[in-house]
């Protein structure tokens, strides 16, 4: 894209924000009907990774979901627009924060928050760092005038650390010890490299075991944040800390992890990140399931 298109872009998103919730998340819907519609190569992901999670649901079952995510993602693409630009009382009547006294710990340890990819979880990201500094990890985009926007709405509040992929764990140990909550997302597919391969309904994917090896350096607990689109707004909520993490090995409580995650996303499957290719990386010898 173009310097002076991706200004215009940018423009266009900027004006969006002015906008009434229900305005923009009608216009969120059409935009996720015309994306379920012309994005082949996404909706054949999304359908994949329905087919090998949810091998009992019928085929117009499936597709009817994926429908309902599609929707739900463009909403949440718009609703960006406000965390990069709307007012804090604006943002405080939309995004709700329940279980906020997790975010200490009484025994005095460092937090993990623990934010699986539901739609909501750049709002979950937003109403962290209206609350207290954090740290959390930060993808450069490809496009550095929508890369600067990204950034400047995830610096908005409360001077956050934000760590690149590259910068290894020793940046995030530091940061935790020095009492910053990590807001950690830890579902996504990066490939072999440092993953280990633990089932996610049932299917071995690529994981991350991050979380076990901080709370192993660091003492630190661990926190669901769970993020819920809701009609009228968002929903952030903290739940207690795990307890007996962790556990025997970094295999068993990655695969408690997994597990965890997949309880959530029964709950609103249709706000689960299913346009990421989560099982891209296999174990040797296994098909691939992405074209």
């Amino acid at each position: 894209m173009k310097y002076w298109t991706a200004h215009l872009a940018v423009a266009l998103l900027w004006l969006l924000h002015w906008l009434p919730l229900p305005v923009l998340r009608f216009l969120g819907a059409l935009l996720g009907r015309l994306l379920f519609a012309v994005g082949h190569e996404r909706r054949m992901v999304a359908l994949t990774n329905l087919r090998l999670c949810f091998p009992g649901m019928s085929e117009s079952e499936r597709t009817n979901l994926a429908r309902r995510h599609f929707i739900a993602f463009a909403r949440a693409f718009l609703d960006r627009t406000l965390g990069w630009w709307a007012s804090p009382n604006r943002l405080a009547r939309l995004i709700r924060l329940s279980g906020g006294e997790h975010l200490k710990d009484r025994q005095g340890r460092p937090v993990i928050l623990l934010a699986p990819h539901f739609v909501g979880l750049d709002a979950g990201g937003t109403m962290m760092t209206m609350t207290t500094p954090l740290v959390s990890v930060y993808s450069n985009q490809k496009n550095p005038v929508f890369n600067q926007v990204l950034l400047n709405g995830r610096l908005r509040f409360n001077q956050p650390i934000l760590l690149s992929r590259q910068d290894g764990m020793r940046k995030a140990v530091k940061a935790l010890r020095d009492g910053y909550p990590f807001y950690y997302l830890p579902d996504m597919d990066f490939g072999p490299q440092d993953s280990i391969f633990a089932p996610f309904f049932g299917v071995q994917a690529a994981t991350l075991p991050t979380v076990s090896r901080l709370a192993r350096l660091t003492g630190a607990c661990v926190v669901p944040c769970i993020c819920r689109q809701v009609a009228d707004g968002y929903e952030i909520s903290l739940q207690s800390a795990w307890e007996n993490f962790p556990g025997a090995s970094v295999e068993a409580d990655t695969i408690r992890m997994n597990r965890f995650i997949e309880n959530e996303v029964r709950k609103m499957p249709e706000q689960y990140f299913w346009l990421h290719k989560r099982f891209k990386t296999r174990p040797p010898g296994e098909e691939r399931f992405y074209p």
